[in-house]
């Protein structure tokens, strides 16, 4: 199987350290000398457009969005009892940064849940909020580009879920 038949122009896709993006095309551009084949991916929220070498597609963590089952499997994460860490926030802050940028849905339902506060629990610092809406909105676009709905619709039914934990 070529590198290129693995995706192709249309394909939504995540990519780790920015989530679910676009191919908007696939372009060749002469860098240093080297003539390289390039996916071009669009990320609508940070409006940003990267290029990725073809040939690193794989090694830069490059993926198709997660199956159905895949995304259940995230989902009922979310369900589970959230993690009590008592390392330094440093610490914390390094490891849900590392989840969050792995691309992993699995990953970062964890960081959702363990961040997660529900009306009558103690208010969240403002990195640990910066991080815990970093992952959910990685969450959110994911989840919305598997299920083909809309944003808001993915967000309510992740919180409803969060509630109901």
């Amino acid at each position: 199987m070529s590198k290129k038949a693995e995706f192709s122009a249309g394909d939504f896709v995540v990519y780790p350290t920015h989530g679910v993006g676009k191919i908007v095309g696939i372009e060749e551009q002469e860098i240093s000398g080297h003539e390289l084949e390039l996916f071009v991916i669009k990320f609508e929220t940070e409006k940003m457009t990267l290029r990725v070498p073809i040939e690193k597609a794989k090694v830069s963590g490059l993926r198709r969005l997660s199956s159905h089952q895949q995304m259940e499997l995230a989902l009922s994460t979310l369900r589970g009892r959230s993690r009590v860490n008592r390392a330094m926030w440093s610490r914390r802050a390094q490891e849900y940064a590392a989840k969050i940028n792995s691309g992993n849905p699995i990953s970062i339902a964890e960081v959702v849940r363990d961040l997660h506060r529900n009306a009558g629990q103690p208010d969240q610092s403002y990195s640990e909020r910066q991080i815990y809406e970093s992952a959910l909105e990685r969450l959110v676009r994911e989840l919305a580009a598997v299920e083909k709905i809309d944003r808001v619709a993915a967000t309510q039914r992740l919180e409803e879920m969060l509630q109901a934990a």
